[in-house]
């Protein structure tokens, strides 16, 4: 799925005409004007909320990955196989792709869908997850789609309050479990990583007795094969636009299942 929601690109295409008479100058004016454009780029291609949106405040990708079980893959074909979905600015953004994306409960294999802020790639070696880590949950068959869904909008409606700390959030479909997990930038933070735990049990009104595991990336990295990736009532939830020009979650009711 390619990103249909890149800002509009401004019409000012810099294609001019160039008079012999005068073309060293022109031709040093055209070099400057392909260097800004050069360095001006990103900004004009960056993903922005459209008018009357309600900005996030943080921008966010969606990327999927799929593998096949048992094979190793090293760290440069893993990354080779994440695919970008596509990255949006805006609560609006954020419902146009998630509404056409195929729910993690009706994926097969060993697929995975990820959600990280714009510039941070979804693995361990990235310069923002080096030295984090991620909360992991198990979930029996059945579960994944709905507690994602409720971890990806406490994320986005930043309803985990630790500052920059969260990097991303990934549902991983396996043969006989689901897995969720949510990375924090520094795992030697144990303020920081009690105050994600707590709020994800929250979230997804975990009962006392979830096993919920902590791994670092680092130990990840040394016992997992070289670059592979890898609960109780999950409550309904909405963004809505507060103060500011942020989003936040509205938590209504709860549909009672089982892990």
């Amino acid at each position: 799925m390619n990103n249909k929601f890149d800002a509009l690109k401004d019409d000012d295409s810099g294609d001019h005409d160039q008079n012999e008479e005068n073309s060293t100058q022109k031709d040093g004016e055209k070099e400057k004007t392909d260097r800004d454009k050069s360095q001006s780029g990103g900004k004009r291609k960056a993903v922005v909320p459209g008018p009357a949106e309600h900005p996030l405040q943080y921008n966010y990708t969606f990327w999927y990955s799929r593998r096949t079980p048992g094979r190793p893959t090293s760290s440069q074909s893993y990354e080779q196989n994440i695919k970008q979905i596509g990255t949006f600015a805006s609560v609006e953004q954020f419902w146009k792709f998630y509404s056409h994306m195929v729910r993690p409960g009706d994926l097969t294999g060993h697929s995975d869908f990820h959600l990280f802020k714009e510039g941070i790639k979804p693995m361990w070696e990235d310069d923002a997850n080096k030295n984090g880590g991620k909360w992991i949950i198990r979930l029996r068959k059945g579960l994944a789609s709905r507690c994602w869904e409720n971890l990806i909008l406490a994320m986005l409606g930043e309803q985990f309050m630790v500052g920059e700390e969260i990097c991303g959030a990934v549902v991983s479909v396996r043969f006989q479990e689901d897995i969720i997990s949510i990375w924090n930038k520094t795992a030697s933070d144990q303020a920081t990583t009690a105050r994600i735990r707590d709020t994800l049990r929250r979230v997804l009104n975990l009962p006392p007795n979830t096993i919920m595991e902590y791994k670092t990336h680092t130990d990840s990295i040394n016992t997992a094969p070289q670059g592979t990736m890898s609960s109780k009532p999950c409550l309904l939830a909405k963004l809505v636009k507060v103060a500011g020009s942020h989003a936040s979650l509205l938590l209504f009711g709860s549909v009672h299942q089982q892990i």
